[in-house]
């Protein structure tokens, strides 16, 4: 475990050569909502501006995946217990959210005029998230250094911060801001260490995630990896056959990190071959460090680490930074959060030493609080955002009361002055009254925006439906069709596919001919021309009759008129799609591509196997009609053909 012991320690003397001092502000208390521990500090302002610690305490929670349904109750005691302990009370808290709970994307932004930053964030926003923005709670940062400007968006599902803000509501605290975990370690890093010069790589590891974050200069950049030391105990239980529970007590009481050939470890059997398991698994976050690196590099633009910081309660395990050390072969050297803080009289000297590398949350929330923080996300829920905007209201709506009483006592004091003393109090009345008529231009304006976004923010919706309508029909038809005995060669879609066609009478090569709707994407397409498209031109038609006897009816032409803009190209639509193949030597022969095809029926939601009758009623599609296969072959042929059409379920837009 790190300590960061000292000479000798004296309630007169600085520790980590800052001084104790007592603050004469209001306190600023800060909470980190961890996995598996849950922390709480309360902060002092000195009178030049720095930090105070005056408190502190944390309790643990169990990580069992097993248990993870009574998290929240689990994390609602520990939070109430924390604030009973340092007699809280209703204190407003920053408090502090894993990174594994919300989405995090970093963002490249072309050229723009400051003034439309937002709006492109927004729009990028709305393209990346991965959920409707009025679902979700989310705000970004504008990151500083790059030859370009970046932003770093961060979202989170408003009903998943609503269940973490109830737990820290119910235990008597109000929320002041929500931060996230990686966010409040980079500014308590910054505070610390200052800027660095070379690249520094902040490995915090966790009780599920892992934190890494990237700094370079005033650059910027984190991922959270899903091995932490819950990751190191599920390894235990495994190996030994063990409980989750009794695994996490021998982690705790035994564990340590088995070290390379090039040191000297003189431990037992047992504890070698414990060490050694968690030693493997350690090397998962290895592996997750490499791979980040790597992408940092690529895709970021940045440089490769130079330094290593380890945080985090994962890395309490003896012999962590001599792992990492020889893992990565860089110096490597504990979180020290504390050096931007200054320690009260009272507070637990050793605790604190211990726990250093553990606080790193805390101290970047508290820097919240007196305005030193470098990134301020925060991702407050829609109540406490109300309740601000509720509090910003107050001054006018007194001023407003105010104006009301006025105008009501000199109403009642002009009934008894001359009549032309009446009409000045009511021309000055009435020069108020104009002189708020421009804020209604200006919300009116707000409101035309806030239109216009919503429109373009649902056209990004659109394609990223379609996005993930193409990934899921893809994943369907793999599943599906998983057989040796069978291999896919290509999946074309169809636009105009004629579903009035399919008649049961109709012979069955004549219901799977290629001339039942026109393939979207050219046959040659691998030799298209860098710039051109790989689309086909089709003449956009009317959406295909599902009656039988029914032709689609072409649409309709339109002319353009002299100085009119030309119109927008209409957009290939494709309602169905093809699936060509060979069908392998088997015990089954043929019949094992309709098994395959039956197994896309019952498991499909991209597909429709049924039809409309002229009356209304469902006609379910035989195999005869959607599927064409060769059943003979010359004996030199290793496979023979087969060909599926297959209806989609809504017509998806192909760009």
């Amino acid at each position: 475990m790190p300590s960061f012991a000292l000479p000798s320690v004296r309630f007169d003397q600085p520790f980590f050569y800052l001084p104790r001092i007592m603050a004469d502000t209001p306190n600023s208390i800060a909470l980190n909502i961890g996995s598996q521990r849950i922390s709480v500090a309360v902060f002092e302002t000195s009178k030049g501006g720095d930090l105070v610690l005056k408190s502190y305490d944390s309790e643990s929670i169990v990580a069992d995946p097993a248990l993870e349904a009574s998290r929240i109750s689990q994390s609602r005691i520990a939070i109430g217990d924390l604030a009973q302990r340092l007699k809280l009370g209703k204190s407003k808290v920053r408090y502090a959210i894993s990174g594994q709970a919300v989405f995090t994307r970093f963002l490249k932004l072309p050229p723009i005029q400051a003034d439309n930053v937002e709006q492109l964030v927004t729009f990028e926003a709305q393209q990346h998230v991965p959920f409707p923005l009025e679902e979700v709670v989310w705000d970004y940062e504008l990151i500083d250094g790059a030859a370009e400007k970046e932003a770093v968006i961060v979202a989170i599902k408003g009903d998943a911060l609503d269940e973490i803000n109830g737990t820290v509501n119910e235990s008597g605290l109000a929320t002041a801001e929500v931060d996230v975990a990686p966010m409040a370690l980079y500014n308590a890093f910054r505070a610390a260490y200052g800027q660095p010069e070379e690249s520094v790589l902040l490995v915090d590891i966790g009780a599920k995630t892992s934190n890494l974050l990237y700094m370079e200069g005033t650059r910027f950049f984190t991922r959270s990896v899903p091995v932490g030391g819950a990751a190191i105990t599920a390894a235990i239980a495994k190996e030994y056959h063990i409980s989750f529970l009794d695994a996490e007590h021998q982690k705790i009481c035994n564990g340590l990190v088995a070290l390379g050939a090039g040191y000297d470890q003189q431990i037992d059997e047992a504890l070698s071959a414990l060490a050694t398991v968690i030693r493997n698994a350690l090397g998962r976050l290895i592996s997750e460090i490499t791979r980040t690196t790597s992408y940092y590099r690529s895709q970021q633009g940045g440089s490769a680490p130079r330094r290593v910081v380890l945080a985090g309660g994962g890395a309490n395990l003896p012999y962590t930074l001599e792992f990492f050390q020889e893992k990565l072969n860089l110096p490597v050297e504990y979180f020290n959060p504390l050096q931007a803080v200054t320690l009260a009289k009272d507070i637990d000297v050793e605790q604190v030493q211990r726990e250093a590398h553990m606080m790193g949350e805390l101290v970047g929330l508290a820097l919240r609080g007196v305005g030193k923080s470098q990134l301020h996300i925060d991702l407050v829920p829609l109540t406490v955002e109300q309740a601000r905007a509720a509090d910003r209201r107050k001054p006018y709506l007194i001023a407003a009361a105010a104006i009301l009483i006025a105008g009501m006592g000199a109403w009642t004091f002009m009934k008894n002055l001359a009549a032309t003393k009446a009409a000045e109090e009511a021309r000055s009345m009435l020069e108020q009254r104009d002189s708020l008529a421009p804020l209604k231009s200006q919300i009116d304006g707000l409101l035309k925006k806030e239109t216009a976004l919503r429109r373009i923010a649902d056209a990004y919706t659109g394609l990223e439906s379609d996005h993930a309508f193409w990934m899921d029909l893809i994943s369907e038809v793999r599943g599906a069709f998983a057989s040796d005995a069978v291999w896919l060669t290509d999946l074309e879609p169809i636009s105009g596919y004629d579903l009035a066609s399919l008649d049961p009478k109709a012979s069955p090569g004549a219901r799977t001919s290629a001339a039942n709707g026109k393939e979207v994407v050219k046959e040659e397409f691998s030799n298209t021309d860098y710039g051109a498209s790989s689309l086909n031109q089709i003449q956009p038609v009317a959406a295909a009759a599902a009656t039988p006897g029914k032709r689609p009816a072409q649409a309709p032409a339109t002319t353009k008129r002299p100085g009119q803009a030309p119109a927008p190209a209409a957009t290939t639509m494709a309602n169905a799609i093809r699936i060509k193949g060979y069908w392998l030597d088997n015990p089954k022969s043929q019949n094992v591509v309709s098994e395959l095809l039956k197994n896309l029926r019952e498991k499909s939601t991209s597909f429709r196997f049924t039809i409309k009758d002229a009356k209304g009623g469902d006609i379910v599609l035989s195999d005869e009609q959607i599927l064409a296969i060769t059943v003979e072959g010359a004996p030199e042929d290793l496979g023979l053909p087969f060909q599926i059409t297959l209806p989609l379920a809504r017509e998806v837009a192909v760009k």
